[in-house]
């Protein structure tokens, strides 16, 4: 591979002002230059750009470019990189490519530009899977986590860790080459206080996991309750638009309606859901089973209730089966209509008192409510160093083992023999390392890398 040229289209297809095409490798320069006309590319220095007419096969003239050249190592690949930049049209930008890959190139397999710049030791393990989550990044917060990752402050945690275990592993190691001489070369208090300090760096970024998560992969919050509590309302004032139709009628909405809203940089997934009572047609019924399962597949259940009225029995039995079944469901209880209330539920029953019809048009009346979602989304967690946060499940399953080793390595300290705190610590190690690349597999490599797209 590593001889190999590659190219492909780097930027989405269809009609844009301009398109990028990508081309690296070590002959990545000469393909460029065989198809321009402009300038002489094999002379052109790093980091130039320069305009000329590209040719497709057969010698016609495709289209008026732009190219940059960035020539190995100071590219983004460390190898020589062409990017030809021309117009947006579909078929404009399908002619430059097959005009690269007829002059030599191939076409790249999935995130094989990440890989390589991997490979030759541009970006490590982490990073690279960092590109994958920028791209698909759908909030702010999303995106802020995925940028600490690239710039590598997430890396260096990781190493800085794995750096002084390394050390302390070393002298262990070096005391079993002494072993007749009876000699100690790592004080046994300084590492204690050494697997003190990365146990608790490991389950501080463990902890952080579940929020992680909810960056990825967004907050599904189903909101619940009984047929005319002020649901579609308290959606579509969440939400800034009449997203779901309101009536006085019970029952109107019959099926789930989900629409998105980011929320101090969280992105929550609402979803409205049919009235929770003994539906009287075989539609409604329907509607409520849905809503059933809904609640299942979300991480929160925003139950809204008339506050003129309260909680009748049946809504206490099934807030109280929902704890029962779902005790790791946030739920978060919502008195609605409480400018139609003189006094209302005490506030000790909910969370929060609203008025959903007025939050329509003064969006600060849901201020509060806001930040109960974002608080109880967050766990506690802080995300003020985004470069702590977990998003990346396999990452996670790596600390989790590395934690297992490093209490294991604590457990023994006093009692074991050097080799056995050498194999807790050797498996630390390992699984810290998996997670940058420092040890890795082409399985592991494979895997990661064909969940890009091409061109990345």
């Amino acid at each position: 591979m590593a001889n190999d040229t590659i190219a492909a289209i780097a930027t989405a297809r269809g009609v844009a002002a301009l398109a990028i095409i990508r081309i690296s490798g070590p002959n990545a320069i000469d393909i460029a230059g065989s198809c321009f006309s402009g300038a002489d590319l094999a002379k052109a220095p790093s980091h130039t750009v320069h305009v000329g007419s590209f040719e497709g096969i057969g010698g016609q003239d495709v289209d008026q470019v732009v190219v940059t050249v960035f020539r190995s190592p100071r590219s983004v690949t460390g190898e020589d990189v062409v990017e030809v930049s021309c117009h947006g049209g579909d078929f404009t930008q399908q002619e430059v490519l097959r005009s690269l890959l007829d002059h030599g190139a191939r076409l790249a397999l999935p995130g094989e530009f990440t890989q390589r710049a991997f490979f030759n030791g541009k970006i490590d393990l982490a990073q690279a899977e960092a590109v994958a989550d920028l791209i698909h990044a759908h909030s702010s917060l999303a995106q802020r986590v995925s940028l600490a990752q690239l710039h590598g402050r997430y890396s260096r945690h990781i190493e800085e860790v794995r750096a002084k275990l390394l050390e302390t592993c070393s002298l262990i190691e070096l005391e079993l080459d002494f072993s007749e001489e009876d000699v100690e070369f790592a004080d046994r208090e300084r590492l204690a206080r050494l697997l003190d300090e990365t146990s608790e760096f490991l389950q501080r970024l463990l902890g952080s996991a579940h929020l992680g998560t909810l960056i990825r992969d967004g907050v599904r919050v189903v909101i619940g309750g009984r047929p005319n509590a002020g649901k579609s309302t308290l959606l579509n004032a969440l939400l800034g638009t009449d997203r779901a139709i309101v009536s006085d009628i019970p029952g109107t909405t019959r099926d789930e309606i989900e629409a998105e809203t980011e929320i101090e940089g969280l992105r929550f997934r609402f979803v409205d859901t049919a009235g929770l009572r003994e539906a009287s047609d075989v539609i409604e019924a329907e509607g409520v089973k849905r809503t059933h399962r809904a609640i299942e597949r979300s991480q929160m259940l925003l139950y809204v209730h008339d506050v003129t009225k309260g909680l009748d029995e049946g809504e206490r039995r099934f807030l109280d089966e929902m704890a029962r079944r779902h005790p790791e469901l946030v739920v978060i209880r919502v008195g609605n209509k409480s400018d139609l209330s003189m006094n209302g539920a005490a506030r000790s029953e909910d969370d929060l008192k609203i008025s959903a019809l007025q939050a329509q048009h003064e969006p600060d009346a849901l201020s509060e409510l806001r930040d109960i979602l974002v608080e109880r989304a967050r766990g506690g967690v802080s995300e003020s160093d985004a470069s702590q946060i977990v998003t990346n499940e396999r990452h996670r399953q790596h600390l989790q083992r590395a934690a297992d080793a490093i209490r294991d390595a604590r457990a023994h300290i006093d009692s074991a023999s050097g080799d056995v705190l050498s194999i807790d610590l050797r498996q630390a190690l390992n699984e810290l390392g998996s997670i940058t690349g420092e040890v890795t597999t082409e399985d592991i490599l494979g895997e990661i890398f064909s969940r890009f797209c091409i061109g990345k």
